[in-house]
């Protein structure tokens, strides 16, 4: 909704949620423990920025092509392209209910765009499915690139790293997209800095320090309140007014959501709650392996 209200162009959003993030996460991430050092953990954090600095670009066009609420809805297309990234990169192959839930998927956020069936009045229903879903795999990207770069003990240093590297992706990925306003002016800079203090810093440090806790289900379930919240707040705030089959396209996203989420806490049981706490932040991640579930920005 942030995004929506600063009224900036997805570079700018991206660019300045970044930026006022880190005056927090500095100081959050010298508390940690010291990294081990390896060069290549670092690679890794910095090239995960690059797809998360791609994401939030693309994120923000979605939200201006179909409104924050359905947006939030479509990026989580990502649980899908997840597995299918781990297994032609790292060979991990994914459960034959992840193979069977893709189709599915694609077809529920197609629906929830309006691309298929009715859209919203003065949405851009085929680019906003379009941008939804090149944001759910840039930030599958940037899971499996901070998957990779995660050090055990530390949980704001990936993300401080991360983000310096996105701020400098949105800088030049918003200059051909759509442009960057560097003084975005009031209110829109109060937005944004809503937005990088909430999603940037509280919603991920908050999540990556609850999911150890849960047990993986409870944790995916209470995540799965994100997409629905999301929903019902663009229609009590925003005047957002998807039809009945955005509507229809949303819940199955959800469904399709949990499904697959559920099927993989049952697979991976204890194991999934011991190896959550591997992935130092998220949409939300859990689960061992590819078999996790992630759910859009906070």
């Amino acid at each position: 909704m942030f995004v929506k209200l600063s009224g900036t162009s997805p570079g700018t959003a991206a660019l300045w949620r970044c930026l006022l993030a880190l005056p927090v996460l500095l100081p959050l991430a010298l508390r940690e423990p010291r990294a081990d050092r390896d060069p290549g953990r670092t690679r890794c954090r910095l090239a995960a920025g690059v797809f998360l600095g791609i994401d939030l670009v693309f994120w923000g066009q979605c939200v201006a092509d179909v409104g924050a609420s359905i947006a939030t809805v479509l990026v989580n297309v990502q649980v899908v392209i997840l597995p299918g990234l781990a297994w032609l990169v790292s060979r991990e192959r994914p459960a034959a209910r992840f193979l069977a839930t893709a189709p599915l998927m694609l077809l529920a956020v197609a629906l929830a765009s309006g691309a298929i069936g009715r859209a919203e009045p003065g949405s851009n229903p085929v680019r906003g499915a379009l941008m939804g879903v090149a944001a759910g795999a840039a930030y599958a990207g940037f899971l499996f690139l901070l998957r990779k770069g995660a050090t055990p003990g530390q949980l704001v240093a990936p993300v401080r790293t991360a983000t310096i590297s996105a701020a400098v992706t949105s800088l030049l990925f918003g200059l051909v997209w759509g442009g960057v306003d560097l003084a975005p002016g009031w209110p829109a800079f109060g937005w944004l800095a809503a937005l990088a203090l909430t999603g940037q810093v509280g919603g991920w440090v908050l999540v990556g320090t609850a999911l150890p806790r849960l047990r993986a289900g409870v944790g995916a379930a209470l995540l799965l309140l994100q997409p629905v919240l999301a929903v019902l707040l663009g229609l009590l705030l925003l005047d957002e007014r998807p039809t009945g089959w955005q509507l229809a396209g949303c819940a199955a996203v959800v469904t399709l959501v949990w499904f697959t989420t559920r099927t993989a806490n049952r697979r991976g049981g204890g194991r999934a709650e011991r190896s959550s706490a591997r992935w130092p932040m998220g949409k939300a991640t859990t689960g061992p392996s590819t078999e996790v579930s992630q759910v859009s920005p906070p």
